[in-house]
């Protein structure tokens, strides 16, 4: 699925409720709550922090959909192609960084 088409989905489920989009700081906190439970998912499968015997099992896929949710949705509420924003960090990286790292 493109990210066009994520966004264009997205959009349709929000636009189903009466309070439509949140504030864009309302969306950055949602975004880094999610992003810490990404992290918190990476730390306990990765890190020395091991999960207390309450915690429930969650998928580190399932965690960066939902990071990629809240990203989509600030781009959405504030009119910004993804398509176009990913290309052009990715241009970025390619021009600023091309000779940063060692090459195989």
């Amino acid at each position: 699925m493109s990210l066009q088409n994520s966004q264009k989905q997205v959009d349709e489920w929000i636009g189903q409720f009466k309070e439509g989009y949140w504030k864009p700081t309302e969306q950055i906190t949602a975004l880094v709550e999610e992003v810490g439970e990404l992290a918190r998912e990476v730390n306990h499968c990765f890190g020395p922090k091991r999960k207390k015997s309450t915690e429930g099992i969650k998928e580190i896929g399932d965690e960066i959909g939902d990071v990629l949710f809240s990203l989509i949705c600030i781009a959405n509420a504030l009119d910004i192609d993804l398509d176009e924003a990913l290309q052009k960090a990715i241009d970025k990286k390619y021009k600023r960084d091309n000779k940063r790292f060692e090459r195989k």
